[in-house]
């Protein structure tokens, strides 16, 4: 499942939520599309939006993450160097039953 070839920092600079001064708190580690808001489903490995109801998308680790983003590379067959992915600090949102992104969608381009 997970290719260790691919570099630590391949979806973003490794990070501890725990250490992170968020204006949320933190449940886990989400593996985001770039420009969207779809994140990597743990049950069935595909991007979800976020306000889809039967969405997984926390994982326990950024390592968990990792190997888990570098799994759908390899699955779709994305190079490494040419994929939209960042692994993101993820919140809860208890009213609305779902993973919140603490920092909102990424820009893939400034």
């Amino acid at each position: 499942m997970y290719d260790s070839a691919l570099p630590a920092d391949t979806f973003g600079d490794p990070f501890d939520i725990a250490t992170l001064p968020l204006p949320r708190p933190a449940v886990g580690y989400g593996v985001q599309r770039l420009d969207s808001d779809c994140l990597l489903d743990r049950r069935s490995g595909e991007f979800l939006a976020v306000r889809t109801p039967q969405l997984d998308a926390a994982f326990p680790s950024f390592a968990h993450a990792h190997a888990a983003a570098a799994d759908w590379l390899a699955r779709t067959g994305t190079p490494a160097d040419e994929h939209d992915l960042a692994i993101v600090p993820l919140g809860y949102d208890r009213l609305l039953q779902r993973p919140i992104l603490i920092y909102g969608v990424i820009r893939s381009e400034p």
